[in-house]
């Protein structure tokens, strides 16, 4: 895959050379290039932004520098061989980011991001570009940063750890929070290692069992129990066909009933049923 930003903070994606991405760019699965857009701007202060039509706080960034910054970049993305671009766009008010959004894109062979500062960028970019590639306009959560170099970097991780080869286990990430058919889409639950004892906290017995069901049952219903303490809007939007007799034993103890549909939903303490 080969992934291009255009920021005009390129010290800002340093990371992108650590770790699991990191890895994957030595060993040649990510191809990446970090571009400093005001290497497009023409006068002495390198002007990236101007004041808003319509009036308002804050400032857009320009079409001038974005147009001239990716008309080089895909031309250059192109004379490497490279094909199927399609732009990412960090804001706010983008789709959310999903765990399945990061399996489409890691099914792209070329991303292009477009971190903006200030208020955004002038609209006219995105249409422009949306008439010579897919463009996916993205936000990572219901705030605001001061930039999308953040979100770049999320979700670079998110899709880098889905291409072939980048983790030492293939079936690694089939199981993650999020993932796609993975355990009705729970919240994966809590996990440990040795030592069997640490500070008078010792592990639960049954993962010391080598009983396999058990183990399993124990991890679900856990999925099960932090879920509906942190993420109960996961629960009820899920298919309730997903879950099997002991699935349904656990959230009637954790509080949850289905409703005449089949969805669950929480019982309120002192409500008939």
């Amino acid at each position: 895959m080969r992934l291009d930003v255009v920021t005009i903070f390129p010290e800002y994606l340093e990371p992108l050379n650590v770790s699991l991405v990191g890895k994957a760019r030595a060993r040649g699965q990510l191809d990446v290039h970090v571009h400093d857009l005001r290497q497009w701007t023409y006068d002495r202060h390198n002007t990236v932004d101007d004041t808003p039509y319509g009036g308002g706080p804050g400032m857009v960034m320009k079409t001038e520098p974005w147009g001239e910054a990716l008309d080089q970049t895909l031309a250059d993305g192109y004379d490497a061989g490279a094909q199927g671009p399609v732009l990412v766009v960090p804001t706010p008010s983008g789709r959310p980011f999903t765990q399945e959004l990061a399996v489409e894109l890691s099914e792209r062979p070329w991303l292009i991001f477009t971190p903006a500062r200030y208020e955004g960028i002038d609209r006219r970019v995105m249409d422009e570009y949306a008439t010579r590639m897919p463009v996916y306009e993205v936000s990572i959560g219901d705030y605001v940063l001061a930039g999308g170099e953040a979100a770049v970097l999320v979700i670079t991780e998110a899709v880098a750890r889905l291409l072939p080869g980048v983790l030492g286990n293939a079936e690694s990430h089939r199981d993650d929070s999020f993932a796609p058919g993975a355990m009705a889409n729970l919240l994966e639950g809590p996990v440990y290692t040795k030592p069997p004892v640490w500070r008078g906290h010792a592990i639960p017995e049954v993962l010391v069992s080598g009983h396999h069901g058990k183990i399993a049952r124990w991890r679900r219903d856990e999925a099960f129990r932090r879920t509906a303490a942190n993420r109960p809007d996961l629960i009820e939007r899920c298919d309730p066909a997903a879950f099997d007799k002991k699935d349904r034993e656990t959230l009637s103890i954790l509080g949850w009933a289905p409703e005449p549909g089949g969805r669950f939903w929480r019982r309120v303490e002192g409500v008939e049923e």
